[in-house]
């Protein structure tokens, strides 16, 4: 990416801080603009510029939030071998730009809904360590009380609503969402995420369609990893350039591999949204694990394709070299903030160990509305078991 500085950095040196360092390093905000690798490509709208307004101090931001969302999934995938996650577990390596390019362009007050690989979309909507390891491990301190797991991640107060294990069915949902939104004048717009796999849903286009007649403030967002499960993107689509499935909805192909450009589409699309309904953004990314755990990866793909875009096309590694070549911070400074976020991790597993696993009764709870009164019967439907909270 090629990148021009428009003013000094004048700000005095400040570490980060969450990372003890030898010395300090780059938080100025002083404007930096920045080329995206790749022209968006657009369908029945203009493309955003290419130049995307950052700063020294975004930079490292999301070099750190990135590096710590990589060594979590990694940390999950020892966790689940380790027989300390059980169930489904789909994990994000790989496509963190996604989620934290998008939370550089909008609110806490806007929407964001999704499938299954939630994690790390829970973490860059303001959720733990601490919430996220317990949620997987079944613990009373995760986010749903550890009665969801990996695919059930929820966070209302930030406006992330999961977290969801049916293949398309949060697409309704978030246009659902971006009703309520119009509705209430609340100038607010839904990120609704899915992935290749669910692209050729039926309810993805008929939620589509209602949303496009009334104008909703919805932005579909089709997270392109190129496998649906373990099937080729060409194997199962006729039309593979899902930002133009909308047909009459204007789209917009994206890097989702440059958090920079993640950046820039979604401010451009909160806009447009705003103004004139729903738009598609496809996000051209890639993850490194399978499926899920119980998928290894490597037989539909060959590891030569894996090695390759993690060498040319990895998200990381194209902010630390940003970083790198405009004396931003040292390689040292880099890797003892990579050292400082597997501490981070380490010991947010170590408080999750320590959690609780719900009480039996729990089961029982957040089923129906409290105080109802439902009776809940033994399997010969004559002894009332017990009455549900």
């Amino acid at each position: 990416m090629a990148l021009s500085r428009l003013t000094s950095r004048s700000n005095p040196l400040k570490p980060l801080a969450s990372a003890a360092l030898s010395r300090s390093i780059s938080t100025s905000t002083d404007p930096l603009t920045i080329e995206t690798s790749v022209p968006f490509t657009p369908h029945l709208v203009d493309a955003p510029s290419r130049s995307v307004d950052t700063s020294p101090q975004e930079l490292l931001t999301f070099f750190r939030d990135m590096a710590m969302m990589r060594r979590m999934e990694i940390a999950a995938d020892s966790l689940y071998k380790a027989k300390l996650i059980r169930g489904f577990c789909h994990l994000y390596d790989g496509q963190e730009a996604v989620a934290i390019g998008m939370e550089a362009a909008i609110t806490k007050k806007d929407s964001i809904i999704t499938a299954y690989r939630d994690h790390c979309t829970y973490i860059g909507r303001g959720g733990t360590l601490l919430e996220m390891f317990s949620e997987l491990m079944g613990r009373r301190d995760g986010c749903s009380k550890g009665k969801g797991g990996s695919m059930h991640f929820y966070k209302k107060e930030n406006r992330f609503y999961g977290g969801h294990g049916i293949v398309g069915a949060q697409v309704p949902l978030g246009c659902g969402i971006a009703f309520a939104q119009k509705y209430n004048k609340e100038d607010t717009v839904t990120f609704a995420m899915y992935g290749d796999g669910a692209a050729n849903q039926g309810q993805l286009f008929e939620a589509l369609n209602i949303s496009a007649l009334w104008d909703l403030p919805v932005i579909l967002v089709c997270e392109n990893n190129h496998y649906g499960m373990g099937t080729a993107e060409w194997r199962a689509a006729k039309s593979p350039a899902y930002y133009k499935r909308g047909d009459y909805v204007p789209g917009l192909k994206v890097d989702g591999m440059d958090v920079l450009a993640v950046k820039q589409a979604c401010r451009f699309a909160k806009e447009h949204v705003l103004k004139n309904g729903p738009m598609i953004l496809e996000m051209d990314t890639y993850r490194y694990h399978g499926h899920s755990m119980s998928d290894p990866g490597s037989t539909y793909r060959t590891r030569d394709e894996i090695s390759g875009v993690r060498q040319e096309r990895d998200p990381i590694e194209r902010v630390r070299k940003l970083i790198l070549s405009h004396d931003l911070a040292t390689e040292k400074e880099l890797k003892d903030i990579e050292k400082e976020l597997r501490k981070e991790v380490d010991d947010a597993i170590a408080k999750a160990k320590e959690s609780p696993m719900p009480d039996p009764s729990d089961l029982f709870t957040n089923v129906y509305v409290k105080g109802l009164g439902t009776e809940s019967f033994g399997a010969d439907r004559k002894e009332v078991r017990t009455v549900l909270p």
